[in-house]
């Protein structure tokens, strides 16, 4: 190891990349907690709130989340048991379902997002210029595309080459 390899900018760019995020993070967690909300039942409840018709099939928001089949199934489960989700049938699949945001998690999120956005506003996005934030959106969804093509929905989840 050298220590050039100590200043490459691509290891400051990315220390400074985790730090920003687990910075606002962190801020935008606690505002969460006080709603009764942990990070991923919140982003799970925005997905489906964006989603046409409000519904996600369970395969496309497990891949949107990066979760496992088994780890959105919690998440559903929670978010249904609290009544903020629920699930139906897929009318042309058996063997899906599809995760619908019921009117109560509607309702929550109209409870958490003003205070959401605000603190996103303080210690993200309102530190930008908009030419700087137009930047950035770009270049996150250049590199979020690369990395997980399967976080857009209805884009199929990659599969190996045969």
């Amino acid at each position: 190891m050298t220590d050039e390899m100590l200043e490459d900018p691509r290891i400051t760019a990315m220390g400074l990349f985790v730090e920003a995020f687990t910075g606002v993070n962190a801020r935008l967690n606690v505002q969460l907690a006080e709603h009764g909300l942990g990070s991923v039942d919140f982003e799970v409840l925005v997905r489906l709130a964006r989603s046409p018709g409000s519904e996600l099939r369970m395969t496309d928001l497990a891949a949107q989340t990066g979760l496992s089949t088994s780890g959105v199934t919690r998440v559903v489960d929670r978010l249904e048991r609290d009544g903020l989700a629920t699930r139906r049938a897929c009318p042309t699949d058996r063997r899906g379902s599809f995760t619908v945001i019921t009117p109560a998690g509607l309702a929550k999120m109209r409870d958490v997002l003003p205070g959401h956005l605000a603190l996103i506003e303080e210690w993200f996005t309102g530190r930008l210029s908009p030419a700087e934030l137009d930047t950035l959106l770009r270049g996150l969804r250049t590199i979020r595309d690369a990395v997980r093509p399967e976080a857009t929905s209805g884009v199929p989840a990659m599969r190996p080459a045969a």
